[in-house]
């Protein structure tokens, strides 16, 4: 096992960024369908590569001996995962990988009406988006058993962090106070993700899977509540959840009612999140305004 990482992150979106910047002695090759986007701002340790899901890339030769960890954090589709169907051939061949991490979603658990799931707890996701993580789980899960990739699965909640945050929502007049009886979501802020993947790239464990939660899940209208209190303004009026003017979209977030235990990342990953709740999190958000 190397000191000098390469992380190649398929996707490079909030939890790579973030990644990079917790770990400036890393290199990082981060990919998007478009490199050319204005206004792009990349942390020092990050090249960009395009990636379109379609076609196998042609920077794929230049970099292959370098690479140490892949991040994989492109969204299935209908088709199904676009790096699994356009690079898990190559992914197997590299002599240097040490660990792959998936990030998947806590929807593939489905509803539990408001019961607990580990990561023991069997995958029966309610609606497609979840179907197609399942799915991609489990194909990513066939190639670590048929070819040894050093895969690790990464079970995501909502994820909140810096311009990504009710705090936001609140000043652009976006939030609402919708009330579920009895509904609660988990979440974790994007800076204890990228904690948690770092530890796992320092102590792997292929084929392991990994769910990424605070220790306070929590109602959505108590977090609307609590943001609009430290920004000191009146809070959006709470709405019934069956009156509610939501799209269809928005909506389906609803259907699954569940906490995630977050205990195996403490005891195995030995984790001290740093945000353990909401209440954490937004603070130190609300301070950097």
């Amino acid at each position: 096992m190397t000191d000098k990482k390469t992380v190649l992150c398929f996707g490079l979106g909030f939890t790579a960024r973030e990644l990079a910047r917790q770990n400036p002695n890393w290199n990082f090759i981060g990919t998007k369908r478009d490199v050319t986007a204005a206004g792009e701002t990349l942390p020092p340790n990050v090249t960009l590569k395009p990636f379109e899901g379609e076609a196998f890339p042609i920077w794929w030769d230049e970099v292959a001996d370098t690479i140490t960890h892949v991040l994989l954090s492109i969204p299935p589709s209908g088709e199904g995962d676009p790096v699994f169907l356009t690079m898990s051939e190559a992914l197997v061949t590299l002599n240097s990988l040490e660990w792959v991490g998936y990030l998947s979603t806590t929807g593939v658990y489905g509803n539990l009406n408001g019961g607990e799931a580990t990561e023991e707890t069997p995958r029966n996701a309610s609606g497609p988006r979840g179907q197609r993580r399942v799915d991609a789980e489990m194909a990513w899960e066939d190639l670590h058993a048929r070819n040894g990739l050093p895969l690790h699965i990464f079970r995501l909640p909502g994820i909140y962090g810096p311009g990504r945050n009710q705090l936001v929502s609140l000043q652009k007049g976006k939030a609402h106070r919708i009330v579920k009886k009895d509904h609660v979501f988990s979440r974790i802020h994007v800076e204890d993700i990228a904690a948690i993947l770092s530890a796992s790239m320092k102590q792997p464990n292929p084929g392991r899977i990994y769910n990424i939660a605070d220790d306070n899940p929590a109602p959505p209208q108590d977090v609307v509540a609590y943001a609009a209190e430290l920004l000191g303004i009146e809070a959006p009026p709470l709405q019934d959840f069956e009156t509610a003017n939501l799209s269809p979209m928005a909506r389906s977030f609803y259907n699954d009612n569940k906490t995630v235990s977050n205990k195996r990342i403490k005891d195995e990953l030995g984790i001290s999140l740093r945000f353990p709740t909401y209440k954490e999190g937004l603070k130190a958000l609300s301070e950097a305004l």
